[in-house]
């Protein structure tokens, strides 16, 4: 066999061109794109300036030009600076008015669920760790995943690819899914590290599974879709009827169909983005500035805000094509929201990317609530500057407008907060607690009002950190030369978190204590490794062992007969003791008595 490439990366003879042509996307990015990198949605926001950005929002840093989005603790969500308005012709307000003007709340929508909220399991049944995680994996979907890889090596093999190939079953896939979980669980720096020997560092469980060639060939090889059909699609580059994400959707509608299937979310939902880090260059990276600064894939998530379940998501492609022709935003909402499977009366919260006044009216007109921060430039919002907030209004100043069925809300925390609600009041009567400073210049501890909308996106939108916090504490990524490969291990994650959160759910119906994130993986990785995460007591050596030095058949004769003088106590002690004991090993006598225990005494 060729000598495999060190660490991660795929052998050299799988990097002769970053991606092999198979990224599935032209090299260069559209305006629409441009603007997506730095959080706008072109389609929504005005902006007239080139030189446009994003960053954090620290006290005394708001002005005319941008508006600041913190969280109720004063930490900053986002703030968009730089940019001078068109204001939009759309909105008809006249003035702000503050909390001392009423404001009625809007009647609830009435939560009509198309199943019961919660788990679709049958809760008499037991579910192991690997019977949940079976539910997003079946038997079915690995059988064709392993027959797809299998000609996908087939493949490189006849290209002259130098690696030693056996056909993949399904239970050396899951033995392999099984180490991948065990190296989220153990850190190293390389791949190769977990297979090192005769050292104090050694890590000895992988190599029982499976050898490090045979690990790295199966992940060079990994491939969700036929690689016959993938030449047809690849055909099909630069028409309409090109898919972007062919070589994804056989595992990727797998996974999603699940999600759906076995659980149904509680009232409260959200929308946010999560960004899947890569290093190397493909067509649908996404490098969000407006949220974490990093190089990787976007995917718009749809979640349960009580638990973080992941419910459906959606991969950014790289390419605009909206048939509602109203942007990147308001479509990828509208296709995670599906009121035939969900039902009606769902309240979603959204971050400032996606809300939009159409968004929300045609949301509320599905029966969907809507609460989400937003930018002033976004088209249809108030721009009126009657009564509105200034620089020098202390914390707690807060500014509202009632466009029905939406209500907009400008508050003063440590920075300028801009949230819109078809769901909430503009105030009522909510407090938090914040440093202010008083009369005398004095810094005291206080309390100020707070718009009931922005208490309401804090509470519910944790789940986005929630779900983040699963994800990332045990992450399984890591460097691969393909792009489809990097979503391939991102879409083991979602399997796993979302089965823990499943055992969470079943547990507490049954009102037993879950297992913890990292026992629930651990249990997950045995079981899928075909062993128990207990291992059995190490047996002591047995040669050193006391045995009779006569083996008297007289039981009465055993203590007398055949006694010899005990060796320790002749040379350290200088007394001369007998015994019937000796070390099966040594053949010495020693003594073997309560308060003389010379066998221990001499092998130490």
């Amino acid at each position: 066999m060729a000598t495999m490439a060190s660490d991660d990366e795929a052998a050299p003879e799988l990097l002769e061109s970053e991606d092999g042509g198979e990224s599935g996307a032209e090299s260069f990015l559209t305006e629409d794109e441009l603007a997506y990198d730095e959080g706008l949605d072109p389609a929504e926001d005005y902006d007239d300036q080139q030189d446009g950005h994003t960053e954090p929002c620290t006290s005394g840093e708001e002005d005319a030009n941008h508006s600041a989005y913190c969280e109720e603790d004063g930490s900053s969500l986002s703030v968009t600076r730089g940019h001078k308005r068109k204001r939009s012709p759309h909105s008809t307000a006249k003035s702000w008015k503050t909390e001392n003007d009423p404001d009625i709340c809007p009647p609830p929508n009435r939560f009509v669920p198309a199943r019961p909220p919660g788990h679709q399991l049958n809760s008499n049944n037991k579910h192991m760790p690997l019977d949940l995680f079976k539910l997003f994996l079946s038997n079915e979907a690995i059988s064709t995943l392993c027959e797809n890889t299998n000609k996908q090596a087939a493949k490189n093999i006849g290209k002259g690819k130098k690696y030693s190939w056996t056909d993949l079953d399904v239970p050396e896939f899951l033995n392999y899914v099984g180490l991948t979980f065990f190296f989220s669980l153990v850190k190293l720096d390389n791949i190769c590290d977990y297979w090192k020997k005769n050292t104090i560092f050694s890590v000895l469980f992988p190599a029982d599974v499976m050898s490090q060639d045979r690990y790295r060939v199966i992940s060079w090889n990994i491939h969700m879709s036929d690689p016959e059909e993938d030449v047809e699609n690849d055909r099909q580059k630069g028409t309409p009827q090109y898919d972007h994400l062919f070589r994804l959707n056989p595992l990727m509608d797998t996974i999603k169909h699940a999600c759906n299937t076995f659980y149904h979310p509680r009232q409260k939902l959200l929308i946010d983005e999560r960004t899947i880090v890569r290093k190397n260059h493909a067509g649908m990276i996404q490098k969000g500035t407006a949220k974490p600064n990093k190089l990787g894939f976007k995917l718009f998530v749809l979640s349960d805000s009580s638990n973080g379940y992941i419910l459906d998501f959606a991969v950014y492609t790289g390419k605009s094509r909206f048939e509602s022709g109203t942007g990147l935003a308001y479509d990828s909402v509208m296709t995670l929201i599906k009121s035939a499977h969900l039902g009606s009366g769902y309240n979603l919260f959204l971050d400032s990317f996606y809300t939009s006044p159409k968004l929300f009216r045609d949301l509320l007109s599905l029966n969907v609530g809507a609460c989400g921060t937003y930018r002033d430039n976004r088209r249809g919002c108030p721009t009126t500057h009657s009564n509105a907030l200034t620089k020098k209004d202390p914390k707690g100043t807060l500014r509202w407008i009632r466009e029905p069925p939406v209500v907009y809300v400008k508050w003063k925390d440590f920075c300028e907060v801009s949230i819109c609600s078809t769901v909430h009041q503009a105030f009522s009567g909510h407090t938090v607690e914040r440093r202010v400073k008083s009369e005398d210049g004095k810094s005291t501890v206080g309390f100020i009002p707070c718009p009931t909308p922005v208490m309401e996106y804090n509470k519910y939108m944790g789940g986005a950190d929630m779900l983040e916090q699963l994800t990332q504490s045990y992450s399984v990524h890591h460097k691969t030369s393909r792009w489809y490969r990097l979503l391939f291990l991102h879409f083991l994650e979602i399997a796993a978190t979302n089965s823990f959160l499943l055992h969470k759910e079943l547990c507490r119906e049954k009102h037993e204590e879950p297992m913890t994130h990292r026992a629930f993986l651990e249990e997950l990785t045995a079981q899928l490794c075909g062993v128990t995460v207990a291992v059995p007591p190490t047996k002591g050596p047995s040669g050193h062992l006391p045995v009779p030095i006569s083996n008297q058949p007289d039981a009465s004769k055993r203590a007398s007969y055949g006694r010899r003088t005990c060796v320790q106590c002749r040379l350290i002690k200088k007394e001369y003791q007998s015994t019937p004991w000796k070390c099966r090993e040594c053949d010495v006598a020693l003594c073997l008595i309560a308060d003389r225990n010379c066998f221990e005494a001499w092998h130490e």
